[in-house]
């Protein structure tokens, strides 16, 4: 059975919600998201830095959240949520996939270090503005992307469980433009489905 190393309010959410739209038997390893379980030496063994999400399944063992997205579709549901090579969106689904970790998810890290993790005397407001005024930027094309659809390629797919959990994100840290309407459509649709609502929930 597959097991996941699982804390709240991290990218490891996208995994267990992955899970849950696939309908797939897991074990979740649930860990408080401070240094007392992520940086212990147990889980150290499974993740270097002492991240999550990891993923075991018999002896592999796998970090890194489009990585196991990837590994999931394809040793446990292939021909689901991703389109066929030969399809016309198999191109899109590729640059959309990886323009998560590429170019939404570093200035949110940076906005969450300096707003939530860093005391206020150690915060930094021309970092903290520099994010922001690139978080608008990476965001707008998705804004332009989703003219007239629900979901990032049109139906719903992998995709939407990396940049649409990195959109739903940003817009939990009050940082998707009341403009963006496409945008804040879209992360509605994401939110009212019930197995994002269980992952992150849970």
């Amino acid at each position: 059975m597959l097991k996941l190393h699982f804390a709240p309010n991290s990218r490891a959410g996208r995994i267990l919600w992955l899970l849950e739209e696939l309908q797939l038997e897991y074990e979740l390893n649930e860990m408080k998201f401070h240094p007392s379980d992520l940086k212990s030496d147990q889980h150290r063994e499974r993740h270097p830095l002492g991240r999550v999400p990891v993923l075991e399944d018999g002896d592999v063992s796998i970090y890194e959240s489009g990585a196991i997205v990837e590994y999931i579709l394809s040793r446990h549901a292939p021909g689901k949520l991703k389109p066929e090579i030969s399809s016309n969106l198999f191109p899109s689904y590729l640059q959309w996939f990886h323009y998560c970790e590429g170019m939404v998810m570093p200035p949110i890290n940076i906005i969450v270090v300096q707003t939530i993790l860093l005391p206020k005397e150690r915060q930094n407001a021309e970092a903290l503005g520099q994010a922001e005024r690139l978080l608008s930027k990476t965001l707008a094309p998705i804004e332009k992307q989703l003219n007239n659809k629900e979901y990032i390629i049109g139906d719903f797919s992998a995709v939407d469980i990396m940049l649409g959990h990195a959109c739903f994100m940003a817009n939990r840290l009050g940082r998707v433009e009341e403009s963006m309407n496409n945008l804040r459509n879209y992360i509605k649709n994401i939110e009212s489905r019930s197995a994002f609502k269980k992952a992150i929930n849970t």
